[in-house]
């Protein structure tokens, strides 16, 4: 995912896309993945991620970032994504205070494993910070999607995540993104 390209496109009349009120819609890679996000909130590109920001950095105080993996054609079933979180933060070098239960969901196919933590922010005064990992799957299609926010905006973070896992599809390809989902 490192070569993205920005489309604003006139959506005709009919189309199907629809987001949940106070969202716009995130689509990579033609459907590849889809979730929504704050309308108001940045959106930058990374090297091989993308970037939402509550704000234009520096001035932000919540940082969500969604990167995609390509998975082999095989029967993923039999490795629950709640086990790979481990191996996921393993590695972590900032001051871990504490770490909360791993969460799990479904959206249909989608199977979405999640884990929260806090960390002391050593380029912030030794702030508290708080951190979300979540990592999704269907099919071949793998995000890691993570969030980074300050305690005091835990109301506003905790929105925007939920919108996003909730509105989260994988592996939905658009033939035509002005008309969005179609029925042959």
């Amino acid at each position: 995912m490192a070569d993205w390209i920005k489309d604003e496109l006139t959506l005709q009349e009919d189309h199907t896309w629809r987001a949940k009120p106070g969202c716009k819609i995130f689509v990579a890679d033609r459907g590849a993945l889809r979730l929504d996000y704050p309308e108001d909130w940045v959106v930058i590109p990374g090297e091989n991620s993308i970037n939402f920001h509550d704000r234009r950095p520096p001035d932000d105080d919540i940082h969500m970032e969604v990167s995609i993996m390509r998975l082999p054609p095989i029967d993923w079933s039999g490795l629950p994504l709640r086990d790979l979180i481990p191996a996921a933060i393993q590695g972590d070098a900032r001051d871990i205070r504490w770490r909360g239960e791993i969460q799990e969901q479904r959206n249909g196919d989608v199977e979405i494993a999640w884990l929260e933590s806090m960390f002391v922010d050593r380029q912030q005064d030794e702030r508290e910070a708080r951190t979300r990992l979540c990592l999704a799957r269907s099919g071949t299609i793998q995000p890691i999607i993570t969030m980074e926010y300050w305690p005091e905006d835990a109301a506003r973070a905790t929105k925007a995540w939920d919108d996003a896992l909730d509105s989260l599809e994988l592996g939905m390809y658009i033939e035509d993104p002005t008309k969005g989902y179609t029925l042959h």
